[in-house]
């Protein structure tokens, strides 16, 4: 029976969370707002983010947000980040389910890393920005 389950941890591919530098034009103000990608050719299912801010001396609030489906080559806005909450590390936690497996990965924007000038090209937005690590 042991035979029968399989000991491999599936390995995120082709999921995204990246940081685009865009205009507002409500605020009228640049700013870094954050999306989920799916660049695979299936939907994600039940995909759960759950995202905070950290250092030694601050802590953001945490943002939970679920999307019961993204399409397969899509995205999905989840939230902007404030510039004072650039000099901190950002944390998104993503789990969801691809294929009937479930899969997670943290992604991570280091402090200061989110930089106009560091941006590149981002896979299915019309945009530049910063993809997560």
């Amino acid at each position: 029976m042991k035979k029968d389950i399989d000991r491999a941890i599936p390995k995120v591919e082709n999921v995204y969370i990246v940081a685009s530098y865009e205009f507002n034009s409500i605020f009228k103000v640049d700013e870094w707002t954050i999306y989920l990608i799916n660049d695979n050719t299936e939907a994600l299912e039940t995909a759960l983010v759950v995202s905070k801010g950290e250092s030694n001396a601050k802590t953001t609030s945490i943002l939970r947000k679920k999307l019961d489906v993204l399409p397969a080559k899509s995205f999905a806005k989840l939230e902007f980040l404030h510039d004072d909450v650039l000099e901190v590390d950002n944390i998104f936690q993503v789990t969801y389910f691809l294929g009937g497996k479930l899969l997670h990965k943290d992604f991570r924007f280091p402090k200061f890393s989110l930089k106009p000038e560091a941006a590149v090209d981002l896979p299915l937005l019309n945009s530049k920005g910063i993809i997560a690590d």
